[in-house]
């Protein structure tokens, strides 16, 4: 059913539709919409789940651990400082291989304390052991839920999923999105039964000590695991396309990159801007694209080679930095490009704490890539 809703509710409305037995949470903007929502669902009866209110992200996080642990389905949903306050048990979720699923609303971290969008906390955690997916639009948003709990619960993989929403704008931004029906949900997502769990009737343990001659092999596992996962997403995809009838998520999207001579690589719904603007300079004559990733982590780094390898002029567009050094995306970009002559990559950073990126600010960087090389350009600094 066609509904015309902001990406929180349409988030909300995918969780509920996967039906999990424990949901735990803490309010923050922006991501309190998604949990008010789910927490309605439960106080009617639409949603046959325990809401469990804590105290601080940090708990809410360990609930969904607990929760998961004992064979339930759990979903829980954070933004910037509460993302970073739960990161103790983010990268604890992963370590013990625990299919959590969770929203992050994108938010800018602080100092200063600015509660608008860019990816700088997501992107903090790019390194925890969980698989990001990173939404350009709320129907992407939405369908990326229910290809999360496939994937987490894939007994392949057993591994935490995080839907990255950019805050406010998509978050609050107003979209029609398709809500499916139940049955199709029921088709394509199987119910949650994990051969390995807690139970009082077959005591066992996780999260154990690992001292040095098992912990290398221990995260071996899991850093292949999550490697893994770019072989399940496309066949994840092309299941959902078959069942729902849409093309939604995958690895990366490629756009009107056949014959370009410049191309942006960005992540997130400023890649609706960005393909607007290739549509405007297209006409105008210029051979410009776009590649976006959808799937950030694991890297897709051979289908990023690909589709890129007839492009020569790269500029990176990062909405986060690591300070320091350069946009996290840029910097795994130019790594895969590597030894690779004939390329330039050039990394440009915008939108930092919900400044705007406009069709002239990516005009600005397609501009700029005709230019000398750059790894770190900060977009639209004032004087």
């Amino acid at each position: 059913m066609k509904d015309f809703i902001e990406g929180s509710e349409a988030v909300a409305r995918a969780v509920c539709l996967c039906k999990p037995g424990v949901i735990s949470a803490y309010p923050i903007t922006p991501q309190t919409h998604i949990v008010e929502g789910l927490a309605q669902m439960v106080a009617d009866g639409r949603l046959k789940s325990q809401f469990v209110n804590v105290e601080s992200e940090h708990s809410a996080a360990s609930v969904v651990l607990g929760a998961v642990a004992v064979g339930q389905r759990v979903f829980t949903a954070s933004s910037s400082q509460g993302l970073i306050l739960m990161s103790e048990v983010i990268f604890n979720i992963a370590g013990m291989r625990m299919p959590v699923v969770m929203a992050c609303v994108n938010r800018a971290l602080s100092a200063p304390i600015n509660i608008w969008n860019d990816l700088q906390d997501s992107m903090a955690l790019r390194d925890s052991g969980w698989v990001q997916f990173y939404a350009e639009n709320n129907q992407e948003a939405a369908d990326l839920i229910f290809q999360a709990y496939r994937l987490a619960e894939d007994p392949r993989a057993l591994i935490p999923v995080m839907v990255c929403l950019d805050g406010y704008i998509l978050s609050h931004g107003l979209e029609v999105v398709d809500i499916p029906e139940e049955d199709k949900v029921t088709q394509f997502l199987p119910p949650f039964n994990p051969s390995e769990k807690l139970d009082t009737a077959n005591p066992k343990s996780f999260g154990l000590l690992a001292g040095p001659d098992y912990y290398l092999e221990i995260r071996h596992d899991l850093h292949q695991t999550v490697k893994d996962a770019l072989t399940l997403i496309p066949d994840i995809t092309a299941d959902f396309k078959r069942i729902f009838g849409r093309n939604s998520g995958g690895l990366v999207e490629s756009y009107r990159l056949e014959d370009a001579e410049m191309a942006i690589v960005s992540a997130g719904s400023v890649c609706g801007t960005i393909k607007d603007t290739v549509d405007v300079l297209r006409a105008e004559g210029k051979k410009v694209g776009l590649l976006r990733i959808i799937t950030y982590r694991p890297f897709p780094e051979e289908l990023i080679l690909q589709a890129l390898a007839k492009v020569p002029m790269i500029a990176v567009l990062d909405k986060a930095v690591s300070l320091g050094a350069s946009g996290p995306i840029y910097a795994d970009l130019k790594a895969a490009f590597q030894g690779k002559p004939g390329k330039k990559i050039s990394g440009y950073i915008a939108g930092l704490g919900g400044r705007d990126i406009t069709p002239d600010t990516i005009k600005e960087i397609f501009k700029q890539l005709a230019g000398p090389e750059v790894s770190d350009q900060f977009i639209g600094l004032k004087n």
